[in-house]
C-alpha cells in the first residue's frame, strides 16, 4: 500500500468513526423558536433612552420565556405617530409602545392632573409618586382606555428658554412663547402672564431667530438638540412640568401571553419595571450631558430662589382650582 493510500484509509476511518445525527451520538443544543413574535412601536430613533429600554425589555422578555417570546422593536415612528399607535394597541394591531402621558390624557382626561405645572419639587419626589399606590391607580386608569398600563419612563423635565434675559416672573410678562399643543400648556402660558403660540416643533428655530416668538419651552437634550441655544441663549430653570411617559401593552397580547403560560404576564410587567429603570438611568445622563455642554458653550442659566418660584406656584393656581375634585389626590402627590 503506497502512502497516499495509507492516510486515504486512516482519514476514511475517522470520518466513519464520528457520530452521525440521529445515531446516539451527542447533539449541538438547537436556539428555541419563538411562538409568539410581537410587535413593539417606539417613535423616537434607535439610539435614543426610551428606544434602548424598549430593546432591553424585548431582550429581558426573550430571556425569562426562554425563547418562547419574541418582541420585534420598530423605532423611529416605522408604526405610525403616537395616536395612531394607540388607536392600533386598543384593537390589537400593535402589541407594545410608549407613548406620552399628554397624549393618553386626551383620551381620559383624569390623567391630566399629572401634567399640572409645579407639581413636584423635584425628580425623587416624582417617582416616589409614580412608583408608589398613586402611580398603580393611574395605570389602572388605562384599562378602560382598553389599554395595560405597565410602567413609568422619563421624559425630562421642562423649563423656559428666551432672545433676551428673563430672571423673573415680571420678565415674562407679555412675551409670546411656544407651547407643545396642548391645552394645558397654553393655560399655564396664560396664567404665567406670557402669550402661547403653538408653532410646529420642526420651525421652532426659525421663529425664535426671525423674532417672531421671543421664548420656547423644553428639556435639556432636546434644547441642544435641535440647536435652540444658537438663538436663544438664555435658559430660565425653573422646572415648571415634569410629565412622564407611560410603556404600554395592549390587553388582547396580555391575554395571548396568559394563554401561552399563565406566568408570562406577570414575566411582562416585571420586565416592563426593570427596563423603566434602565430608561430613567440613560435619560438622566443624556440630561446631565446636555446641561453640562449648554452651560460650557456659555449659555447663561437663571435658577429660581424659594421666594421667586412660590410667584410661579401663585400664579398658575387657578389651574389646579379647576381640579378641584381631585384635591386629595393632588394633596397626596404633593405630600409624598
Amino acid at each position: 500500500m503506497t502512502r497516499r493510500q495509507l492516510l486515504t484509509a486512516l482519514l476514511g476511518a475517522a470520518v466513519m468513526a464520528l457520530p452521525l445525527p440521529g445515531c446516539g451520538g451527542e447533539q449541538p443544543e438547537q436556539e428555541q423558536k419563538p411562538e409568539l413574535i410581537l410587535r413593539y412601536a417606539e417613535n423616537q430613533p434607535k439610539d435614543y433612552p426610551t428606544t434602548q429600554a424598549a430593546l432591553a425589555f424585548a431582550e429581558k422578555v426573550s430571556q425569562r420565556t426562554d425563547g418562547r417570546v419574541k418582541i420585534l422593536v420598530y423605532s423611529g415612528g416605522e408604526l405610525g405617530a403616537e395616536q395612531s399607535v394607540i388607536q392600533q394597541m386598543q384593537f390589537g394591531g400593535i402589541d407594545f409602545s410608549r407613548v406620552s402621558l399628554s397624549q393618553l390624557a386626551e383620551y381620559e382626561p383624569a390623567l391630566s392632573v399629572l401634567q399640572l405645572p409645579y407639581l413636584y419639587t423635584d425628580a425623587s419626589q416624582m417617582w416616589r409618586v409614580l412608583d408608589g399606590l398613586v402611580g398603580d391607580e393611574f395605570l389602572s386608569m388605562q384599562d378602560s382606555l382598553q389599554l395595560t398600563g405597565l410602567s413609568w419612563f422619563d421624559a425630562g423635565v421642562r423649563s423656559f428658554y428666551t432672545r433676551e434675559k428673563v430672571a423673573c416672573l415680571a420678565d415674562l410678562q407679555g412675551l409670546t412663547l411656544r407651547v407643545q399643543e396642548s391645552d394645558m400648556m397654553s393655560e399655564m402660558i396664560s396664567e404665567l402672564g406670557a402669550k402661547p403660540a403653538q408653532v410646529v416643533y420642526s420651525k421652532v428655530y426659525a421663529a425664535l431667530h426671525n423674532g417672531e416668538i421671543d421664548g420656547a419651552e423644553n428639556n435639556w437634550p432636546s434644547y441642544e438638540a435641535m440647536g435652540h441655544y444658537e438663538v436663544a441663549p438664555y435658559f430660565l430653570k425653573d422646572e415648571h412640568t415634569r410629565v412622564p411617559e407611560v410603556q404600554l401593552a395592549s390587553p388582547a397580547v396580555m391575554q395571548k401571553l396568559a394563554e401561552l403560560d399563565e406566568s408570562f404576564p406577570e414575566i411582562v410587567r416585571e420586565c416592563a419595571h426593570e427596563s423603566a429603570k434602565v430608561e430613567r438611568e440613560l435619560w438622566a445622563q443624556q440630561e446631565a450631558e446636555s446641561e453640562r455642554n449648554m452651560r460650557e458653550r456659555g449659555i447663561e442659566v437663571t435658577e429660581l430662589d424659594d421666594a421667586e418660584k412660590a410667584k410661579f406656584r401663585a400664579a398658575v393656581q387657578p389651574m389646579y382650582d379647576s381640579f378641584a375634585s381631585q384635591k386629595d389626590l393632588i394633596a397626596r402627590i404633593q405630600e409624598a
